[in-house]
C-alpha cells in the first residue's frame, strides 16, 4: 500500500503513561487534552434540549438567529461590527475548520500550494495542510512564542495559500500582534486566518482580535468549546473578509457541513451569556497558579502564561518525554510531552488545568508527599 498513511494520533501514544498512573494511584488525572471538565451554562443545556429542530436539515450557514448571537457577541466583547449576513458563519466547532480550509483554499487558487503556521502550535494547522496535499510550513516563534513574520522565506510567501495565527496561542499561551499579521497577509495577498478559541482567557492585557483592523483578507475562527464548557456539542464560527466567507460557505454546504439544529439552539444561548465565563476565568487563573506550584514541588520554576489555560514547562535537561512520566508517577497527572507541537518544543510539557481545583490539590499534595519522601 503506498498511498497515504496517518501518524498516530499525539494523544493515543500517552496510553502507557495512564497505565503508570493507574497502577500507582488507581486512577487518571488526565491533563494532556483540553477538554473542559466543568459545567456549561444551563441555559444553553435547556435551549438544545427544547429546540423542535431535530427533524429538519440545518442550515449549514448557521440559521439567522446563530449568527446574529455569534455578531451580538463580537461586538460586545470586541467592540467590532460585522454583518451577519455576509461576514460571518457557522462551523462544527473549530477544529474541523482549521484541518478543512487549506483543502478549500487550495480549490480556490491551485496555483498554491503551501500553508503557513506557527512552528510552535496545535498539530492540526500542519495535519490540514497535509490532508490538502499542500506543504506544511512552520514559521519560527521568537522567546515570547509570538510567530515571527520576518522568518517567513520569500519563495514561500508566493506559493502561500494562508497564514494561521493562534492568540492565545496553544501550547505556550504567546499573544501574536495581530495588526502587524493582518498587514502581512494583505501586503502579500495572503489570507491570515486567526484561531482565537481562547480569545476569553486572555491574562495579559485585553483580549485581541484580527478584526479589529478591519475584515479585508482575515477571518477570525471562535468555538464555544472552551469559553462555554461546550467541546462536546461542536459549535463555532468563522468571521472576517466577506469573499472568504461566501466561498467557504458555499463549498462547506456542498460538504455536508453542518452544525445540528438543537445545537444551534444552544449556541445562541451560550453566546448570550457572559456571567459563566466571568466564572471560568477565575477558575482557570487560580488552577494555573496550581499548577505552577505543583512543577515547585519538582524543583521546576515556570512562567504563567500570557493567555490560555495552559502551563508550558521547560523540563530538567530537556526532557520532555521524561518530565512527563515523572508527573504520572509522582501524582497521577498525565501531561502532553511538547513534541506533540512541533519539534522545536521537544524540551517542555504542556499541562492543561481542565481537572477540576480538587483534583489538582490532590495532585499537588501528592507531589509534595514524594518530594519529601525523596529528599
Amino acid at each position: 500500500m503506498n498511498g497515504f498513511m496517518p501518524p498516530p494520533y499525539p494523544y493515543d501514544r500517552l496510553e502507557d503513561l495512564r497505565d503508570v498512573a493507574r497502577q500507582r494511584f488507581g486512577e487518571v488525572l488526565d491533563c494532556s487534552i483540553g477538554t473542559p471538565m466543568d459545567a456549561p451554562p444551563q441555559a444553553a443545556v435547556a435551549a438544545m434540549a427544547s429546540s423542535n429542530t431535530e427533524r429538519g436539515y440545518p442550515p449549514s450557514i448557521g440559521t439567522l438567529d446563530y449568527r446574529t448571537a455569534a455578531t451580538d457577541w463580537v461586538q460586545r466583547e470586541m467592540g467590532v461590527a460585522l454583518d451577519p449576513v455576509t461576514e460571518v458563519a457557522a462551523c462544527i466547532g473549530t477544529k474541523e475548520f482549521v484541518v478543512s480550509t487549506p483543502r478549500y483554499l487550495h480549490l480556490r487558487d491551485p496555483s498554491r500550494d503551501t500553508v503557513l503556521y506557527p512552528a510552535v502550535s496545535y498539530p492540526s494547522y500542519a495535519m490540514g495542510a497535509t490532508l490538502a496535499g499542500c506543504r506544511a510550513v512552520p514559521v519560527p516563534v521568537d522567546d515570547q512564542w509570538r510567530i515571527d513574520l520576518s522568518q517567513i522565506d520569500s519563495a514561500d510567501v508566493e506559493r502561500a495559500l494562508c497564514l494561521w495565527v493562534n492568540t492565545p496561542g496553544n501550547p505556550a499561551g504567546g499573544l501574536d500582534d495581530l495588526s502587524a499579521a493582518a498587514s502581512w497577509g494583505r501586503a502579500n495577498d495572503v489570507p491570515v486566518l486567526s484561531d482565537e478559541c481562547y480569545f476569553e482567557f486572555t491574562w495579559d492585557g485585553p483580549p485581541r482580535t484580527i478584526l479589529a483592523d478591519g475584515v479585508d483578507g482575515v477571518l477570525s475562527v471562535h468555538s464555544l468549546s472552551k469559553r462555554s464548557n461546550l467541546a462536546g456539542i461542536r459549535a463555532g464560527f468563522y468571521a472576517g473578509d466577506p469573499d472568504l466567507v461566501h466561498y467557504l460557505s458555499a463549498l462547506r454546504k456542498h460538504a455536508g457541513c453542518m452544525v445540528p439544529g438543537p445545537v444551534q439552539n444552544a449556541a445562541v444561548a451560550a453566546w448570550s451569556d457572559q456571567e459563566h465565563v466571568l466564572v471560568q476565568r477565575d477558575l482557570y487563573q487560580h488552577r494555573l497558579e496550581l499548577a505552577q506550584k505543583l512543577v515547585a514541588t519538582l524543583g521546576i520554576s515556570a512562567d504563567l502564561p500570557k493567555g490560555s489555560f495552559y502551563l508550558w514547562v521547560e523540563a530538567p535537561e530537556g526532557d520532555g518525554w521524561g518530565l512527563a512520566r515523572t508527573l504520572a508517577e509522582c501524582c497521577g497527572v498525565i501531561v502532553s510531552p511538547g513534541e506533540f507541537y512541533g519539534p522545536d518544543s521537544m524540551r517542555y510539557v504542556r499541562i492543561a488545568v481542565v481537572q477540576p481545583t480538587a483534583a489538582l490539590e490532590l495532585a499537588l499534595s501528592r507531589a509534595g508527599d514524594a518530594a519529601t519522601q525523596g529528599g
